[in-house]
């Protein structure tokens, strides 16, 4: 049987992603990393998906504040309040956390391996963050060289695969791709802010508002939320 593991944060890309496998997986688990994000009300709304999806899930905790550089991760550092990048790019955006892709990729893959597993499905794009060095494809290649050359796979064992199926889409399509395949956006949350309700001025939920515009839909998360009395 195709199983993979999906690395799955509960935002719109990962779920994308995860949708993508049940698609073509006959055995799913979403893995999700509490790393001490501004945003922890993903995980539990993670959780909440996987439940109405019945697919196994996962979190591995790794405290990535000790480490800090991050408007994600340390509460010092200010969260970017417009979704418009800086005229002259002098590197990652605050929200980059160093080398945080590289580290889930490494922690999923070290999982993987102890079940025997063998593909890693990530929804990482380029399209809404053109600066963050660790969403490239040359990124998710060089990755994959790594864990196939520190893994059984050096001994001849089965050969680890990362898999980056929205890789060259923009946010409008992700959407799109992964309303075809019947996602449920209703528990995504994408805001940095920390709540399950939408700031609607952080970068990310600029970027969301905007593609959902694109999309001619309502977001279901705004909906759910309404429907609940939370809006």
């Amino acid at each position: 049987m195709k199983s993979c593991v999906v690395l799955f944060s509960g935002g719109l890309d990962s779920t994308t992603a995860l949708a993508w496998a049940r698609a073509r997986y006959d055995r799913v688990h979403a893995l999700t990393f509490d790393y001490g994000q501004r945003h922890r009300v993903e995980i539990a709304l993670a959780r909440k998906t996987a439940l109405k999806l019945s697919v196994p899930h996962t979190v591995l905790k790794v405290d990535l504040r000790q480490i800090g550089g991050s408007a994600l991760t340390d509460a010092v550092i200010s969260l970017p309040r417009t979704a418009r990048p800086p005229k002259k790019a002098s590197g990652p955006p605050a929200t980059y956390v160093p080398f945080r892709n590289g580290i889930f990729l490494a922690l999923a893959a070290a999982w993987a391996e102890a079940r025997g597993v063998r593909d890693l499905v990530c929804g990482f794009h380029v399209a809404d963050s053109p600066d963050y060095p660790d969403t490239t494809p040359r990124f998710v290649r060089t990755m994959e060289k790594a864990i196939r050359e520190g893994t059984k796979a050096a001994f001849g064992g089965p050969q680890p695969r990362v898999i980056a199926p929205l890789i060259g889409l923009g946010k409008v399509d992700i959407i799109r791709k992964g309303l075809a395949l019947g996602a449920d956006y209703s528990y995504s949350v994408t805001c940095y802010a920390g709540a399950e309700r939408p700031c609607g001025v952080c970068s990310s939920c600029r970027f969301r508002a905007r593609a959902w515009k694109a999309v001619g839909r309502e977001d279901p998360l705004l909906a759910r939320l309404r429907k609940e009395g939370k809006q």
